[in-house]
């Protein structure tokens, strides 16, 4: 299983903070596409190109492929503290 986590903008329009899925083999990109299939607002907060990712506290690009217990992290471009 990989933990999913969401911060700032996005945890506020997705309602979430994290979720768990089995996701490890598949890119970030195909993390966002599927992700995004859950609807229309879970759509607009992951759009590819406007979304940072992180995978075990390291940014990554969205050709990162995750393994097997992977935390993955999606924030936008800028946060606040």
């Amino acid at each position: 299983m990989n933990k999913i986590y969401f911060f700032a903008q996005i945890r506020e329009l997705l309602g979430i903070e994290s979720l768990e899925l089995m996701v490890e083999q598949m890119s970030i990109a195909q993390l966002l596409d599927q992700l995004s299939l859950r609807g229309d607002k879970w759509s607009f907060a992951l759009k590819e190109k406007t979304v940072l990712c992180a995978v075990n506290h390291a940014l990554v690009d969205y050709h990162h492929i995750i393994q097997h217990g992977d935390e993955i992290a999606f924030f936008p471009p800028v946060t606040g503290g």
